[in-house]
């Protein structure tokens, strides 16, 4: 198993030896390149995606064909289209590298496998998934209560590095504003 996939696990459960192994070869490496898609909307959706090095951005294009971006994901961070994995059904989302990307990739057969198998494994995923619904919550409010200044300081303060990462025009549609609006914000 990626040794960094292992300590991200190890900051909630510890695993023995044999666990590391079993879990290791549940999970497959890919590399993608810049702008390259993970997943396309209308695929089946098989994978979910730990980011081992990397950055990729889920988007929703609505019936207008606006483009709005759902989330990003960096290293130690996991993503899918989640709705699909679970359901088994085909993306409304596509998930795209904004740079050239490693991850490791869990089917969801394997997925139940590691819940079925090895309890610990169950209670990390868990708290993975629970931590995701509290920051999509969190986003919510956020996008409800507060100016799209306040967004860019908020993101600002979470998420430093994310910021200089991410062009700024993806920003812009990330936080819904403009990319002159959000110009004006970080000047």
């Amino acid at each position: 198993m990626q040794e960094n996939l292992k300590k991200h696990i190890e900051k909630i459960v510890t695993l023995t030896i044999d666990e590391i192994d079993m879990i290791s070869s549940l999970f497959s490496e890919k590399k993608y390149k810049k702008n390259q898609f993970l997943i396309k909307e209308s695929e089946m959706v098989n994978e979910a995606y730990y980011i081992v090095s990397g950055l990729v951005k889920l988007n929703y294009t609505d019936d207008l064909g606006k483009v709005h971006i759902i989330s990003f994901a960096m290293e130690d961070w996991w993503e899918s289209d989640f709705n699909a994995y679970f359901t088994r059904t085909r993306s409304t989302m596509s998930l795209q590298c904004i740079e050239d990307t490693e991850v490791l990739c869990l089917p969801i057969e394997n997925y139940e496998f590691i819940c079925a198998k090895i309890p610990k494994m169950q209670q990390f995923l868990i708290k993975l998934s629970n931590s995701g619904f509290i920051a999509s919550q969190q986003r919510i409010i956020s996008l409800l209560t507060n100016n799209a200044q306040e967004r860019y300081h908020q993101l600002l303060s979470k998420y430093p590095t994310l910021i200089q990462r991410v062009p700024k025009n993806q920003l812009a549609l990330y936080l819904g504003v403009s990319r002159e609006t959000l110009s004006r914000f970080s000047s």
